[in-house]
């Protein structure tokens, strides 16, 4: 039946937007269910896929989601979204559950993606126009079946998912991203591959009659990652940006990107990097006017999702985990009306950019991402030489240090500085988000400066850089660096962080180990935040070459870390005087 409707456009997630009403012609239908629908691709390989529509005559526009994690899990949101007018196609991956094939990440997401797009475009009951929805590796499909330019592609809405696929999904700064790959293999992905495995090659008519019964055995009992994930292996022998990465990487092609996209992230979130660098990438090289003029991206305070028994202790008045955000469906039927339907409801004029500042704890609207008017500050590193814990002596400057003496620590891989938050995926004790980092600045293994207490707000708005002088008894170790704001209370919320494996310094494809002893400039990225640093707060920065489980400990051999268990003990210098002026570069929003 017909129903007249306004479109609530003034809040999202308590977001204050640009105040628009609009009225629009809204449908509910009846809904029907077509499971496990035949895809076949170009290969012969068939995929299945469920597909929910509308009880009526005519043609609607596709919503796709392609999914590792099984499709049956979901019917509520294509449920209702298929009342509101969408045919939904919700299909299972490659070598996943239903669908035929052989499982392995990223490699034939864009042709299948492709020819599923194409497909549901030829539905008797579509309107030829498809979007794709999906959060995290379901981003990923999206970005890579974009890539490929199906030609009845209409929209992209990639929500918390990477660029690169080797920096930023399975390595960070050229270390191996060691919690999040265990997991998200172990746990997520092995249980689908262990079943079909058995299936395939466990018959058990024929151990029925064998004797003596203590004869009969389950084959298998001792699997491998070569069994469960094989690709585990092959990410560990391809530790540099090569052809083997190079195939797949989304940053390399944003030039084949021809559609609109909104993207969504969040500050804690471990795909952060890559939600931006996707926005910032489409929007300046974008393979079509369309696409360069309508990216869209909103980051809110969210992590990957509420994973585990813990959760962070600040949840700046909204949920923590993208589950439980209110305001997905809503965003998600708002751009699609538009881009799909052609429904006039004012998004096309909204500000591209939508960031939640934490520490006001309020959303804001921008022009362009990275912000314009942030100025660019050095706040240099400082100390008499003792700045080990959050007791010594180390503090930042806005002003370059006179001479001072450098500060060391011994990094032992077998005592690494433990991972408090952060942006971290996919289970288990080690959870995402803001948390008091006080543990970890009582290591003496960890070196601490900081600003005075503010005696007014100063925000921090956009990407963080760390750039070091350093030297090292070790041919390779890491550093690492951490934003942190610590209240009054002595609460140290971090909000940033990053770390560089010492070899890939100057490249991320030809890596060099390092001269013992010799001084050398390195940049290591800490992401982005927007962060209000509240009158009476201070600003730090940690620093130090470990954050484990997060990463993999780099054992300062030299060696590739995949293929020994040798390690050595190293001592670290940073260096922080007039010629070497170590420096954590902040965007600093004018107020």
């Amino acid at each position: 039946m017909k129903l007249r409707s306004c479109l609530r456009v003034a809040t999202m997630c308590g977001m204050l937007l640009v105040c628009r009403l609009a009225t629009l012609e809204a449908d509910s239908y009846d809904v029907l269910t077509e499971p496990q629908v035949a895809v076949k691709m170009r290969d012969g390989v068939v995929l299945r896929a469920n597909v929910f529509r509308p009880k009526a005559e005519g043609r609607f526009p596709v919503l796709l989601e392609r999914t590792p994690y099984n499709k049956e899990g979901e019917s509520k949101f294509p449920a209702k979204a298929a009342a509101r007018g969408y045919v939904v196609v919700i299909q299972d991956c490659r070598g996943r559950f239903a669908s035929q094939g052989e499982w392995t990440p990223f490699k034939n997401e864009a042709q299948d993606g492709y020819d599923t797009i194409e497909w549901a475009a030829r539905l008797p009951y579509s309107n030829g126009k498809v979007g794709l929805i999906g959060s995290s590796y379901m981003g990923a499909t999206q970005m890579l079946a974009a890539v490929s330019q199906p030609p009845h592609l209409a929209g992209l809405l990639p929500e918390f998912t990477a660029s690169d696929y080797h920096d930023g999904w399975v390595y960070q700064g050229g270390a191996f991203e060691l919690w999040f790959n265990l997991t998200w293999t172990g746990r997520h992905l092995a249980a689908d591959t262990l079943k079909r495995w058995y299936e395939k090659h466990t018959n058990i008519e024929d151990s029925v009659g064998k004797l003596p019964l203590s004869g009969y055995s389950l084959p298998g009992l001792e699997l491998t990652e070569a069994v469960l994930a094989p690709y585990y292996r092959e990410w560990i022998d391809h530790p540099s940006y090569d052809s083997f990465w190079k195939q797949l990487s989304i940053e390399e092609r944003y030039d084949r990107i021809d559609v609109p996209a909104y993207h969504t992230g969040g500050w804690y979130d471990i795909f952060l990097r890559g939600t931006l660098r996707n926005y910032i990438g489409i929007e300046t090289k974008g393979g079509s006017e369309s696409a360069r003029h309508g990216q869209h991206l909103l980051i809110g305070p969210w992590a990957h999702g509420p994973y585990g028994g813990k959760s962070s202790p600040l949840s700046f008045g909204l949920p923590t985990g993208y589950y439980a955000w209110e305001g997905r469906e809503e965003l998600l039927f708002r751009w699609y009306d538009h881009v799909l339907k052609g429904v006039d409801n004012g998004i096309e004029h909204d500000k591209p950019v939508k960031i939640f500042v934490m520490g006001e704890n309020q959303w804001r609207e921008e022009d362009s991402w990275p912000l314009a008017r942030a100025r660019t500050t050095p706040y240099y590193l400082n100390s008499g030489g003792r700045a080990n814990t959050e007791g010594g002596d180390g503090i930042l400057l806005t002003s370059l240090p006179q001479d001072s003496p450098p500060d060391r620590f011994i990094y032992d891989p077998a005592d690494p500085v433990p991972t408090v938050g952060g942006a971290l995926c996919c289970a288990g004790d080690f959870v995402a988000g803001a948390f008091d980092q006080n543990p970890v600045e009582k290591r003496v293994d960890v070196l601490v400066y900081s600003t005075p207490a503010f005696t007014e707000n100063v925000e921090v708005t956009g990407p963080i850089t760390l750039d070091l002088y350093v030297s090292s008894t070790a041919r390779d170790t890491d550093f690492t660096g951490k934003l942190v704001d610590v209240w009054p209370n002595g609460f140290a919320q971090n909000l940033a962080d990053g770390i560089l494996r010492a070899r890939y310094r100057n490249s991320r494809q030809e890596p060099e180990l390092l001269e013992l002893g010799r001084v050398y400039e390195v940049t290591v990225d800490l992401g982005a935040t927007s962060n209000v640093f509240l009158k009476g707060h201070r600003l730090r920065l940690e620093v130090s070459s470990s954050n484990f489980p997060r990463f993999d400990r780099n054992l300062n051999t030299g060696e590739d870390a995949g293929k020994t268990s040798q390690w050595l003990k190293s001592t670290n210098t940073i260096y922080h005087d007039r010629r070497r002026p170590s420096a954590l570069v902040l965007p600093i929003e004018p107020r």
